[in-house]
């Protein structure tokens, strides 16, 4: 039920956020979702991509500061209340998140968001406990 996320530092510079996307396009890597948290020196680019493992590789060979985290993908009602219902099936059972980010994939009922949590293991099994339905990462890359 992990996803594997993709981390990449950026400088804050022209052309640097392109040359991922170009350089992944390349190797044939799609990208599903993405998030960028930025400073004024640096971002942190997250992805979910079709291929982890070897965007991975392919960034690390390229010389980007490259890192895979495990996150957690949730498919939740699309309606008002669908988020606050599943946060609070984590706040309940203190579950601290540290960042998350939402996108929309097809074929889906829901909406989807990435949770970055401290307890993985744990939060996949109160979620699943709670009827919430986490995705596979297979089942996401493929969104």
């Amino acid at each position: 039920m992990k996803v594997k996320q993709i981390s990449v530092f950026l400088e804050n510079k022209h052309g640097r956020l392109a040359a991922v996307t170009k350089l992944l396009a390349n190797h044939q890597i799609n990208i599903r979702a993405l998030s960028i948290a930025d400073t004024s020196d640096f971002g942190i680019l997250r992805l979910i991509v079709n291929q982890p493992e070897d965007a991975y590789r392919i960034l690390k060979d390229n010389a980007f500061t490259v890192s895979m985290t495990d996150v957690i993908g949730v498919e939740m009602p699309d309606h008002p209340g669908g988020l606050a219902a599943v946060l609070e099936v984590l706040e309940g059972a203190a579950v601290n998140i540290e960042y998350l980010y939402a996108f929309i994939g097809k074929g889906l009922t829901g909406a989807l968001v990435i949770f970055r949590v401290e307890q993985i293991d744990e939060s996949i099994k109160v979620l699943q406990e709670h009827g919430v339905n986490v995705l596979t990462g297979e089942k996401l890359y493929t969104l």
